[in-house]
């Protein structure tokens, strides 16, 4: 059954946009672990401006656990692409049984 679906993923090119758009949000992702930080520091920086007596705001540098969502995210994306992309196009080598090489004058 599984070997039907990966020749008709791989022969109707639906295999191949697939992994596309997933290699598209895994760079994404990626790309999202650096952004999340500054852009939780940015909004903590404007509400500390909105609302200076409001609630307190225990840091105002740079928290990377903003990050660790988008790298989570990042790492299993990566991982299934990873995966589909070895099932869909890379077959695993076959086992060859060395035996004595084919004779050129015998098939004349």
């Amino acid at each position: 059954m599984f070997e039907r679906l990966r020749q008709a993923a791989v022969g109707s090119f639906v295999g191949a946009i697939a992994l596309g758009y997933l290699l598209a949000q895994v760079i994404m992702h990626f790309v999202g672990t650096f952004v999340a930080p500054v852009q939780a520091w940015i909004t903590q920086r404007e509400l500390h401006l909105v609302m200076p007596g409001g609630p307190a705001v225990a840091s105002t540098g740079l928290s990377f656990q903003s990050a660790a969502p988008e790298l989570i995210r990042f790492l299993l994306l990566a991982a299934v692409w990873y995966v589909l992309m070895r099932w869909l196009y890379f077959r695993p080598l076959g086992k060859e049984l060395p035996g004595p090489p084919p004779n050129p004058s015998l098939s004349a």
